[in-house]
């Protein structure tokens, strides 16, 4: 046999099977006349096929050998010490256990409990999800977000800033988008600085124009004006501003509603496409618009309250109709006056409700030079401004033009320096002369009155009120004269305010 690398007590098995039964082993006789097998493996396989009984005694074991005296004669429980390492036998009497109607009863209050624990979780689900979905916390936009998703943080800022009954509608960006034929770039109608406008139509057939805000690569700019244009806008109505019909807030864009205006702006028709088309304004309608114009700002200036600097009057923010209707646009950068200008006697100066300390903003050749000094925003700068408008009337020039000489690039330093020596006809638009000496005279009054408004010191420039009435008495001037000369006239109705 070879040699066995089992341990020693498994070679003595396999050397000698028959050890495996007690009382066999070597003997003269044969291994089955001592009760013993040959094949011990076989006959074990035999026996545990018929299965064995074991019978346990009590009394001959010394631990459960005091159970039936504990039961039986202590009335206790047998039992003993789980923590003792010895675990030796202890009999529990019943006087130090709980009785067993006290257990039902223990199982009993358990179970309600844990009833009660799962009913005020429910509930208490409930109602966060039902504040969460009243207050809008949660809301689907029509799977372009990915199911739910906080709320939009410029909303809350709106919300927290006028009562959401004020504000205009909320559109989503799914009707939008589809309104612009997917913002197509044949439908833009205009491109500012902050954003680019496009042809909208709505599900329910008005024709709208949609602002789509610029991100610049960063959101403070675009969200601000944002902001700024919906609340100024949300609190103010007149028929020569822009009307707001509602707003978008989405991470794909923020989006704004406005009146569809179908005749263009006021810069197309004076050095624009619209006036190759249309031909020239004639200096009747020049003076109705720049008096819409005014009265606009006037409203914006004296009826609000606290009164509103629109900071960026210029011709491409003015809009007209097929019927010459003006619409003051854009009031991304407009801001309220809300601190009082006092003078040393503490009263507030005749024409400045307020003033505002903040960086100068605007468009070049149209930004008062007194703001950008002192960096204090008055109702003034919008005079300013207005007061270039009224010299892209006269010249039909635009407010900035590279192609001018350096010191002529800007208009007001153009028009200014030929006033003050007397050669005003050299920059008045030539169309105009065409219409007669009359107009030639109601020109160089609406001259005068740009060249007050566009003053260096803002104290020297008249207020909103000021050119409203100077603008009328030189309207009247001029339908005097056409009706006289016996002309066909239509009186818009801003000159009969």
């Amino acid at each position: 046999m070879p040699d066995c690398e089992l341990c020693p007590w498994h070679c003595s098995l396999i050397k000698h099977p028959l050890r495996l039964t007690p009382g066999c082993g070597p003997s003269s006789q044969p291994a089955t006349e001592q009760g013993c097998q040959n094949d011990v493996i076989g006959y074990l396989d035999k026996f545990l096929k018929y299965g064995i009984q074991v019978e346990f005694e009590l009394t001959h074991d010394e631990f459960f050998n005091k159970c039936n005296d504990c039961r039986l004669n202590r009335n206790g429980v047998c039992g003993f010490n789980s923590s003792d390492p010895n675990k030796q036998f202890l009999c529990l009497h019943e006087s130090i256990l709980p009785p067993p109607s006290l257990w039902v009863q223990h199982k009993k209050h358990i179970a309600e409990f844990t009833s009660a624990v799962v009913l005020m979780c429910l509930l208490c689900f409930v109602g966060v999800s039902l504040f969460a979905l009243r207050n809008g916390r949660f809301g689907g936009n029509g799977g372009g977000n990915n199911g739910a998703m906080l709320e939009d943080p410029m909303t809350v800022f709106l919300h927290n800033h006028r009562s959401a009954s004020l504000l205009p509608p909320v559109f989503t960006y799914e009707e939008l988008e589809s309104s612009t034929n997917r913002f197509d770039p044949n439908r833009k109608i205009g491109d500012g600085g902050f954003g680019s406008v496009f042809l909208g139509k709505l599900f329910d057939g008005r024709t709208v124009a949609v602002k789509y805000l610029h991100r610049h690569g960063g959101k403070a700019v675009p969200t601000k004006s944002f902001c700024n244009e919906i609340l100024i806008l949300s609190s103010i109505e007149h028929p020569n501003l822009v009307k707001l019909h509602g707003y978008c807030s989405d991470p794909r864009g923020l989006l704004l509603v406005y009146d569809y205006i179908p005749n263009g702006t006021l810069a197309d028709h004076l050095h624009g496409p619209n006036r190759q088309i249309s031909g020239s304004l004639s200096w009747p309608t020049r003076v109705d618009v720049a008096l819409q114009i005014a009265i606009a700002i006037e409203y914006l200036h004296f009826t609000v309250q606290p009164a509103v600097v629109h900071r960026d009057i210029t011709a491409t923010n003015i809009f007209v109709d097929q019927y010459m209707r003006v619409r003051v646009g854009d009031f991304g950068l407009s801001r309220l006056l809300v601190c009082p200008e006092k003078n040393l006697s503490g009263e507030l100066p005749g024409s400045s409700s307020g003033c505002v300390w903040t960086g100068p903003q605007g468009t070049p050749g149209y930004l008062d030079p007194d703001y950008h000094k002192s960096f204090r925003l008055t109702e003034k700068s919008d005079v300013f401004s207005f007061g270039v408008v009224l010299l892209e009337l006269i010249t039909g020039l635009k407010a900035v033009d590279l192609r001018r000489e350096k010191r002529e690039v800007g208009l007001v330093d153009m028009v200014v320096a030929r006033i003050q020596i007397g050669l005003l006809d050299q920059v008045v638009d030539p169309t105009l002369a065409a219409e007669g000496p009359a107009v030639v005279e109601s020109v160089a009054a609406v001259a005068e009155l740009a060249f007050r408004c566009v003053a260096d010191d803002k104290d020297d420039r008249p207020d909103a009120r000021e050119v409203v009435a100077e603008l009328r008495r030189i309207w009247s001037r001029i339908r005097g004269v056409r009706v006289s000369n016996s002309s066909v006239v239509v009186v818009p109705a801003a000159a009969e305010g």
